[in-house]
């Protein structure tokens, strides 16, 4: 099936499609994308394990009924020790941020800074600000200062904008700065939704570039300095680690590809208490047996940080994402070192790749809609749908974020767009071929047959009606004397003339015999008064003919005479035939006696008889002449015709 008909209509089809398909991008990408992202990052891609070789070190609840908030530093200091000098870790990242100094216990400072000084393998958290904290001199000062001790060095081959600009840096205590050697951004920001679905990978203060924790911590484990950074990547120098990622302005992010949690816990990383870590390492101190034992943490990656429910001392570090609601803020760092360690991203299709799907899916459906029949067209639609669900779904799997909802929602638009469109052009072509039809069969006959159209069935019913016929004299001769084109015409003209004024009296034209006209009234159109409307309509087909004679006369044609016969009584109304071929018609007696009526117009050298049953009808209307006694073929009994003058009012 065709319905590209009209171009004109097609072009403005496509721009109304475009422009809401436009609209539903914008909408489904700002609103439910990211709801999308998180479902699928939840169900379906998070699908493995945290790596073994990563855990946290948790303040947690269990840790504040160890001892009351807030903790002596020196604690901090003791687990780090107990990591440095009892295990062999590969590396420790310390997830909070150490901005003044404890001024009633400067002494637990101190033995804190100490211990931080002797862990060769921690990289401490600082935090980038987006304002200034203090007057333009300290901050430029302090930020160079930062700059000089924690520097990496940074590649920019294309440096075409400042990603991630950032004012100042969130400033450490003298001691703690000089005992700190390697330092990595704890910057983490949600998207739209509030969810943390990126990680900044790199940020920038003052033009100066400075890696996320994680980041730096992957740098010190393979002993890498330098980074190469591109709009779109980030390229780890002696590993070559290629990070993707999406620069924005706060930062060059990456998305983050999520783990099942780790057992029975709100971890996707294996957790141990502070608490169990701190009486541990009392424990070794005195001899005795640990409750961890420190060889647990060979080899392992350790994150410390805090999350206790605590909320009023201000120690749950947690935020939502795909995963939790709360999801502890030291786990996803875990989490974005995990990724970092393993070349496990998500990696995102490009805006071309997703123009491409939503244009592909609107063609196919198009496609499917104007090929197919509705039920075949929404099931193999339905199909689709699944298809790119499922594709969605094996995508996700293997590390790749498609957009999940624009597509489907472009194609729920298409379909409404194309079954609309495909509605309004069949409407339309109904309605061409009802009046392509119209030109057959009576446009009232048409639309009986479309008000019940499915109860087209053979038979009818009995009813009273009135049937004219109207014949041409002397057609056969006149035939024989013009070209079957010239007679065309004349006959074309005569029945153009006189179709509105058999409709305009509420008459059907049931079929054209030759140069004869078989009217009935009364129906399909109920009218009461059909006897009087079809002798009305007769009369006024006579005037009708009186004017086309004299055109013709004056066009040099014949002349042309009619006679009508009119007859009113019961007869057979519906449809005759077969089941597959159909004819809407009146059949009886009442319709022959018409018929013949009409035929002793030559008889008689009349123009316009009825029948008496008729005659009774129009009795106080029509001046008649009184035929008596005239012999009907196939009636035994004579009956009386009239011939009608005029009407009066005339």
């Amino acid at each position: 099936m065709k319905i590209f008909k009209s171009k004109g209509f097609l072009i403005r089809s496509f721009f109304l499609h475009l422009f809401l398909s436009i609209v539903v991008v914008l909408l489904t990408w700002a609103f439910l994308e990211p709801f999308a992202y998180n479902f699928m990052m939840k169900y379906f891609s998070a699908t493995r394990e945290g790596s073994k070789d990563i855990v946290i070190i948790a303040i947690d609840d269990k840790s504040i009924s160890y001892h009351r908030w807030p903790w002596p530093r020196e604690y901090y200091g003791q687990i780090m020790d107990y990591l440095n000098s009892y295990s062999k870790t590969k590396a420790i990242g310390f997830d909070a941020l150490i901005q003044v100094s404890d001024k009633e216990n400067l002494a637990s400072d101190d033995e804190f800074y100490r211990y931080v000084k002797s862990t060769k393998n921690l990289v401490v958290g600082f935090s980038p600000l987006p304002r200034k904290v203090f007057d333009d001199t300290r901050t430029s000062n302090y930020n160079q200062k930062f700059y000089n001790k924690f520097k990496v060095n940074v590649d920019l081959p294309y440096q075409l904008y400042d990603y991630g600009a950032f004012t100042s840096i969130s400033e450490f205590p003298d001691k703690y700065f000089n005992a700190v050697r390697e330092t990595g951004s704890v910057n983490v920001t949600t998207n739209s939704t509030g969810y943390v679905t990126f990680m900044n990978q790199a940020i920038s203060v003052d033009n100066n570039y400075y890696p996320s924790l994680a980041l730096r911590m992957y740098m010190h484990i393979n002993n890498s300095h330098k980074l190469t950074i591109y709009p779109d990547k980030i390229i780890v120098d002696k590993t070559n680690l290629t990070i993707p990622t999406v620069a924005t302005s706060k930062g060059l992010q990456n998305y983050l590809r999520y783990y099942k949690f780790y057992k029975d816990t709100e971890y996707t990383h294996k957790k141990y208490s502070a608490s169990d870590v701190l009486r541990s390492y009392i424990a070794i101190k005195n001899g005795q047996k640990p409750i961890i034992d420190p060889s647990e943490f060979d080899g392992k990656i350790v994150f410390i940080g805090a999350n206790a429910k605590a909320a009023a001392l201000g120690l749950e570090d947690a935020l939502p994402s795909p995963m939790l609601n709360k999801h502890p803020g030291v786990d996803i760092q875990a989490t974005n070192l995990d990724n970092l360690m393993n070349n496990d991203f998500m990696k995102s299709t490009g805006a071309l790749q997703d123009i491409f799907t939503l244009v592909l899916i609107s063609i196919l459906t198009f496609i499917l809609i104007s090929k197919f029949s509705f039920l075949v067209s929404l099931i193999s639609l339905i199909t689709v749908a699944v298809a790119y669900f499922i594709f969605t779904i094996y995508c996700y799997r293997h590390g790749i974020a498609v957009t999940v909802v624009t597509p489907l929602a472009i194609q729920a638009l298409t379909t409404i767009f194309g079954y609309s469109y495909r509605f309004i052009l069949e409407g339309k072509n109904k309605e061409k071929i009802k009046q392509a039809m119209g030109k057959y069969l009576s446009q009232d006959i048409m639309k009986n047959v479309v008000q019940n159209i499915d109860d087209i069935k053979l038979g009818g019913k009995r009813a009273n009606v009135t049937v004219l016929f109207a014949d041409i004299r002397g057609f056969t001769s006149m035939s024989e004397k013009m070209t079957a084109e010239e007679v065309s015409k004349i006959l074309n003209e005569y029945f153009t003339e006189i179709e509105p004024i058999i409709t305009s009296y509420n008459g059907v034209i049931n079929k054209f015999i030759g140069d004869a006209v078989m009217a009935i009234f009364g129906e399909p159109i109920q009218d009461i008064n059909h006897p009087v409307n079809a002798v009305k309509c007769a009369y006024a087909m006579l005037k009708k003919v009186d004017e086309l004679r004299d055109k013709w006369l004056f066009e040099g044609k014949p002349k042309i005479e009619i006679g009508i016969g009119i007859n009113s009584g019961e007869a057979f109304v519906g449809n005759i035939g077969s089941e597959k071929r159909l004819e809407y018609t009146v059949i009886g007696d009442t319709v022959n006696l018409a018929s013949r009526i009409e035929s002793y117009n030559k008889v008689y050298h009349t123009n316009f008889l009825i029948s008496s049953s008729t005659y009774s009808y129009v009795s106080n209307i029509a001046d008649v002449i009184k035929i008596s006694e005239v012999t009907i073929r196939g009636k035994s009994k004579k009956m009386d015709i009239y011939e009608v003058l005029r009407l009066s009012g005339d």
